[in-house]
């Protein structure tokens, strides 16, 4: 690492985009990707579209609980 860095070229602001979402990475185990990847081409949907599917329905079931 240098002692010093020159940002005198530099632009504030450059890569802000407002409105613009932070998407969280999700990690899944090699098994669960597995299954999750299958399922969702025997349904023809992507893995998001079903990972999303499920966990809206596990939502639903905690708040059915409460």
């Amino acid at each position: 690492m240098k002692d010093e860095y020159d940002f005198s070229e530099g632009e504030r602001g450059k890569f802000y985009r407002p409105g613009a979402k932070f998407k969280l990475p999700v990690y899944l185990d090699d098994d669960i990707l597995t299954y999750l990847n299958e399922r969702a081409a025997s349904k023809g949907v992507e893995v998001n579209t079903l990972i999303n599917e499920m966990l809206r329905k596990d939502i639903d079931l905690i708040d059915a609980v409460k």
